[in-house]
């Protein structure tokens, strides 16, 4: 992909190494907001080389086409302001992959995530030429399953214990949506 993906609000690229340094940052700032939302990190994560560590993995799963993180832009201000990615994506007889989004506190309620969401989703069936995107969400965040459902994924039944987040195992609603139902 060598140009970004463009929305209402909020535009979408991969991350790359060069922006090591600014999510990191973003990433401290927004470490107690996300906390209640994400799995218990180890500490190097937290650190420039974790980081760094992390955006490879992300080129290796993109040339691998089994995953691709994209970096949320506000085109107000051009600022990083989040993440958004297509992870754990399965080929074959499945074409799928799990949707997954955060986005800077400060930049909530102003359609970013639905708008990068949605841009996900998108190239997830145009580009990437998948069947099926999911994603689950705890049923507290009513933000993100507002966002889930203003672009158009069907909720699908909740998963109980579904995955461990800041240290409890924590039920999630399920949504999905095809490429042939795909009206984004």
């Amino acid at each position: 992909m060598k140009t970004p993906l463009e929305g209402s609000v909020a535009s979408i690229r991969p991350l790359r190494q060069s922006d090591a340094e600014e999510y990191l940052a973003l990433l401290m700032r927004n470490k107690d907001f996300l906390s209640p939302y994400e799995p218990v990190r180890p500490s190097e994560y937290w650190t420039l080389s974790g980081q760094r560590d992390q955006l490879a993995v992300g080129a290796a799963d993109w040339d691998l086409g089994t995953g691709y993180a994209f970096a949320i832009i506000d085109r107000s201000d051009g600022a990083l302001v989040g993440r958004v990615a297509l992870a754990n994506v399965v080929r074959k007889a499945w074409q799928n992959a799990t949707l997954g989004y955060w986005l800077d506190a400060e930049h909530n309620g102003r359609g970013l995530a639905t708008d990068a969401a949605r841009l996900a989703v998108r190239f997830a069936f145009a580009d990437a030429s998948l069947h099926r995107v999911q994603a689950g969400v705890m049923p507290r965040n009513t933000r993100s399953i507002r966002v889930l459902e203003k672009i158009g994924m069907r909720y699908e039944g909740l998963a109980l214990r579904y995955l461990l987040i800041n240290g409890a195992w924590e039920d999630h609603r399920m949504y999905g949506v095809t490429a042939d139902e795909w009206t984004g």
